[in-house]
């Protein structure tokens, strides 16, 4: 159990890394290609926009896994223990149902991109909306088409062509990322509930551990003048 769980924390890391490191590769070669070559990398800026927000949504849900959203714990901290649970499962009840408002939201928003039903219901699905138009020949502004997406044209745009990258492949990530929140809100309520842990946030973790790399570094230094 705990090497399938190490393996998904270095994929979602490893995702992670990779589009920050892509953002900064491209930012560079679009400055290096407008100062130096006078000339510009048309979706450079686009697709950077894209990666951020894939780097933005994707570490959200990991965040709420690892425990390291900062928030403020200074009631928790004055509550004893049973009032520190239930306050906990308060929040994270909460967020699970913004969460799963936040994943009706983002599938019914990426559905018709990819001619799909959307659901109907004004909250929480009460069926699929077979009337909605599809809108699965939008594209976006810059991007170029990659080859790899071109079984898309036949799939969902009814055999023509795209010029430009199709919608449904970056807005892909709104409904992926919203279903990991409500994993991932899910996961810790469970842990809420066994006594794992007794609040979302991790601003006294955080503390304590700075405290512990701090006092280490005193340590060593000592260590050091003997």
């Amino acid at each position: 159990m705990k090497h399938k769980t190490g393996l998904i924390d270095n994929i979602e890391e490893s995702v992670i890394a990779t589009l920050l490191g892509l953002m900064t590769v491209v930012t560079f070669a679009n400055v290096v290609a407008r100062y130096i070559f006078n000339a510009n990398i048309l979706w450079a800026l686009e697709l950077t926009v894209f990666m951020f927000g894939w780097l933005v949504l994707l570490g959200a849900s990991y965040a709420v896994k690892k425990h390291a959203h900062l928030g403020v714990d200074a009631v928790l901290n004055m509550t004893p223990p049973p009032v520190r649970r239930v306050l906990a499962l308060i929040s994270v009840g909460a967020c699970l149902i913004f969460s799963l408002l936040l994943l009706k939201g983002a599938y019914d928003y990426w559905a018709v991109f990819a001619d799909l039903p959307p659901t109907s219901g004004r909250w929480f699905p009460t069926g699929f909306d077979m009337s909605a138009r599809s809108q699965s020949f939008y594209e976006v502004q810059d991007v170029p088409m990659l080859g790899v997406f071109r079984f898309l044209e036949d799939m969902i745009n009814y055999g023509d062509s795209y010029e430009k990258l199709p919608k449904v492949v970056p807005y892909i990530v709104l409904p992926i990322s919203a279903f990991l929140l409500v994993m991932r809100f899910s996961q810790v309520a469970v842990q809420v509930w066994k006594g794992e842990v007794d609040r979302l946030v991790a601003s006294h973790e955080v503390e304590d551990e700075l405290d512990e790399i701090r006092a280490s570094h005193e340590h060593d230094s000592q260590e050091g003048t003997r």
